[in-house]
């Protein structure tokens, strides 16, 4: 085996391995797998198949085909295995060559309440990680059932994704469970570096710009973006604000407020750059500001600006527009109307987790106090 070098030590490739459902792929799983990169040289994620999901902890909102994918889009990610044991063993570690397995520092069992990491902890081979707080696809669940409005607030509310909401879901302020409540995701500067992968672009690179709201991003956005990068060398995704996603999308879009959607799309392995809060009509200002060759849109309706305006009028002229077709048509809304579509087994499935997380919560706690107290 090669000779690799982590933090400054020169020895054998590390492999690191995680697994798990990796339903609704946020960027709180790609965090994560991003800090369960930094422990090695190779990340291998394994993810569980539908069947097992659905034995264990309900119906997942996304197929096995497409988590598969969505895992595979994520940037730290070396290498997926398809159909991984729900529960970790030591020979899964050893098929796949791997040293140890690492988890985020919440509650995962079976069915029958068995933590689904105990066989490899007993060896010590585990090692944890932080979870990203503010975020989980439970939340985002609960989040869709209400298609509350409150999770892009404005002014000195801009920054909490809390909720008003129904007890059943585990979304409101009396939620209990430390995994399933409520929590703030708190922005930083330093996040965001940690998701960028900071390099400009060369010279020589043809530069491709997209832009939208790319909420709860999703397969038909990864294809998409997959597409878009072929036509150039460096993609840039402009993220329209919550006020404006509001205007054209509607309703109670969007889903995922402006700072979770920067870090999902910066997640993604396709995406070079990420422009906050970009313009929605393309201006001249920021084609030439970017040295933009080539503006791309999809299939999806464009929706005017003010004053009935074409947003892509400017690149058009410049003869630098192109509408292109990734092949997938699935959109955000698609993806709620399947979580309506199967509204009551989605609740019984977060109250159940929540109710299993707060026991075994509770648990470990009096086991906490009886060591400190013995």
């Amino acid at each position: 085996m090669e000779n690799h070098t982590v933090n400054g030590d020169s020895r054998k490739e590390i492999r690191v391995w995680c697994d798990g459902c990796y339903d609704m792929v946020h960027f709180g799983h790609a965090n994560s797998l991003r800090q369960a990169k930094a422990l090695g040289h190779k990340l291998v994620v394994g993810i569980h198949n539908d069947e097992d999901i659905t034995k264990n902890k309900g119906p997942p909102v996304f197929t096995q085909e497409e988590r598969y994918k969505m895992v595979r889009g994520i940037k730290w990610v070396d290498e997926v295995v398809e159909d991984a044991p729900y529960v970790t063993t030591l020979e899964t570690l050893d098929t796949y060559n791997c040293d140890f397995c690492v988890h985020g520092d919440d509650i995962t069992l079976t069915a029958d309440g068995v933590d689904t990491y105990h066989l490899v902890k007993a060896a010590n081979r585990y090692k944890e990680v932080s979870r990203t707080a503010g975020v989980s696809t439970t939340d985002l669940v609960g989040r869709m059932l209400l298609m509350t409005r409150n999770h892009f607030k404005q002014g000195d509310q801009e920054y909490s994704v809390e909720k008003d909401g129904s007890s059943k879901l585990g979304q409101d302020h009396s939620a209990r469970s430390p995994w399933t409540g409520c929590s703030q995701f708190l922005p930083t500067t330093q996040k965001i570096i940690q998701f960028s992968d900071g390099k400009a672009p060369k010279p020589t690179d043809k530069i491709v710009y997209v832009a939208g709201a790319f909420d709860l991003f999703h397969v038909g956005h990864l294809d998409f973006l997959e597409k878009a990068k072929t036509y150039g060398d460096y993609l840039i995704v402009g993220l329209h604000t919550d006020p404006v996603v509001n205007v054209y999308k509607g309703g109670n879009y969007p889903i995922m407020n402006l700072h979770e959607r920067v870090l999902s799309v910066l997640a993604c392995k396709y995406v070079n750059e990420v422009v906050i809060g970009a313009p929605y009509s393309v201006t001249k200002d920021l084609m030439d500001h970017f040295n933009v060759d080539l503006v791309c849109h999809g299939q999806t309706h464009i929706a005017a600006d003010v004053d009935n305006v074409d947003p892509y009028a400017v690149p058009k002229q410049m003869g630098k527009f192109m509408l292109i077709d990734s092949g997938n048509a699935i959109t955000t809304e698609d993806i709620v109307e399947r979580i309506i579509r199967h509204r009551l087994e989605f609740e019984a499935r977060n109250s159940k987790k929540e109710k299993k997380e707060i026991e075994v919560y509770e648990a470990m706690q009096r086991v906490k106090l009886a060591e400190k107290c013995g």
